[in-house]
């Protein structure tokens, strides 16, 4: 049975984040998938990567959890808000402290002339559903969409996860009832196909 874990990564609750991963559940419950839910914001943990990879800061319990959740899946789904134009920084803070050398991946020199890494997340999949106020059309061409490219390419892809979707929403502001309700139904269709 595919095993799936649900990322709420909005620092806030009852946000249309929340009302997008609780679609996203019901529809995946619908068809039978083992689904764990991961909310950061709910997590006891320091942030701040002080000593960078210089210095390794004990794991709290929360974060060893967090890590076995990501290694236990098969398909993850990050919900999130972009904020100018990038990730929330309690967001930012969980992928500094887990996705670690030793952890997520390691350094290969054997690979690309003494460039290279191994992730080992590989042989997982993942969605990244984001809302902004940005256009979307204006977040990719105008800015290059940074918060794709970081959590996508730089930290899931980087450590293995192939491949990884995603599903944006937006503008958030000034959007009515309807437009939220596609929306929300679009993402409980995610779900049933567990995608």
């Amino acid at each position: 049975m595919k095993k799936i874990l649900l990322i709420d990564a909005h620092p806030d609750e009852a946000r249309l984040a929340s009302s997008l991963l609780s679609a996203y559940k019901k529809g995946a419950e619908a068809s039978g998938f083992d689904l764990t839910t991961l909310t950061i914001r709910n997590l006891s943990f320091e942030p701040n990567l002080k000593f960078g990879y210089e210095r390794r800061i004990d794991l709290e319990p929360d974060l060893v959890d967090a890590i076995a959740a990501l290694k236990g899946c098969n398909h993850m789904v990050w919900f999130h808000p972009v904020w100018w134009g990038g990730l929330p920084a309690l967001v930012k803070g969980f992928i500094d402290r887990i996705f670690l050398p030793s952890i997520m991946f390691d350094y290969n020199a054997e690979k690309l002339g003494g460039m290279g890494w191994d992730g080992y997340l590989e042989g997982k999949t993942a969605r990244i559903v984001t809302t902004m106020d940005t256009p979307a059309i204006l977040y990719r061409w105008l800015y290059n969409a940074p918060s794709v490219n970081q959590l996508k390419k730089t930290t899931l892809e980087f450590c293995g996860v192939k491949p990884v979707r995603v599903t944006q929403f937006a503008p958030v502001k000034g959007s009515k009832a309807e437009t939220r309700d596609r929306w929300i139904e679009k993402v409980y269709q995610l779900g049933l196909k567990g995608g």
